[in-house]
């Protein structure tokens, strides 16, 4: 009995080292469902250069990741929209002086199922359908089908942004509101009276799904999110930055994470995720910020 209580003190003392040593000095990142497996394949890719760096990199929402950084339980929130001007508020009346870093580029892509014969759509329609003005693939040159709605939850930066982007309105309430881009993509899969919108990382290797081409009005061009050129031109009229916010100007373990994610190797990763790195405006942005 007693060697027995000796080895599982043994035991919980190693467990406790351990804890304590991953603990120290563990950089936290939270916030957007589109970006956080682009950005824990950036840490992970970080740690092993970097042995004895630690990261925890999770999810929530965009809401969620600002809102962690506001109260102090993160180090970096992922985010694939703008603050808000009452989140910067907020955030200022908490002693926190929130600095956005931009690390990638986004099509953000409205997919369909492949059984559909709509292969474009300009995005006065798109916003139709989201708005549910528009019901009925037969409106917009498609088959006699009812049209089903795939998108995100109200906390998703992703949410905001194709609301403010392109619906410049309400969404239907009969939209599907699903947890994560994977989820969208699964649901369109299934259904064949489906659409939705997600990251183009989800998409870069899919198959069972139809990416729309996307013109800004009936006269312009139709241009893919696949496309590097036409996504960081704003050819492709979805295109955004997604973006990382910190308290202040970087320092110590955040700096050099964020350096790492800028640099050649964190942008290729950026590139292997099916995003696609920064172009330079954003480059000179960052460097405003401090890297």
């Amino acid at each position: 009995m007693r060697k027995t209580l000796s080895v599982m003190a043994v035991a919980f003392g190693l467990l406790w080292a351990s804890s304590a040593q991953a603990g120290q000095g563990m950089l936290q990142i939270k916030g957007s469902d589109t970006l956080i497996n682009l950005v824990q394949k950036l840490a992970e890719s970080f740690m092993e250069e970097n042995p004895g760096e630690y990261i925890a990199v999770t999810g929530g929402g965009s809401g969620t990741g600002i809102a962690a950084l506001m109260n102090g339980k993160c180090d970096i929130a992922n985010a694939s929209r703008l603050m808000k001007a009452k989140e910067v508020a907020q955030a200022s009346d908490q002693g926190i002086n929130a600095k956005r870093v931009v690390i990638a580029m986004d099509g953000l892509s409205v997919i369909t199922n492949p059984n559909n014969p709509i292969a474009q759509l300009t995005i006065d329609q798109i916003g139709q359908i989201f708005r549910g003005e528009v019901t009925n693939w037969s409106e917009v040159g498609g088959d006699n089908v009812s049209i089903t709605l795939y998108g995100r939850q109200s906390n998703s930066g992703t949410f905001v942004f194709f609301r403010d982007a392109v619906l410049k309105g309400d969404y239907s309430q009969k939209m599907n509101r699903m947890n994560g881009n994977a989820q969208i993509v699964e649901g369109v899969k299934q259904d064949i009276s489906s659409i939705g919108y997600v990251g183009v990382g989800y998409v870069k290797d899919a198959t069972g799904l139809t990416i729309l081409r996307v013109a800004a009005n009936a006269n312009g061009d139709y241009a893919s999110p696949l496309n590097s050129d036409d996504v960081k031109s704003g050819k492709y009229p979805i295109s955004r930055p997604l973006n990382q916010y910190i308290n202040g100007s970087p320092t110590g373990a955040v700096k050099k994470f964020l350096e790492y994610e800028l640099g050649y190797t964190g942008q290729k990763v950026v590139e292997e995720e099916g995003f696609f790195p920064i172009p330079a405006e954003y480059e000179e942005f960052n460097t405003k910020a401090g890297l």
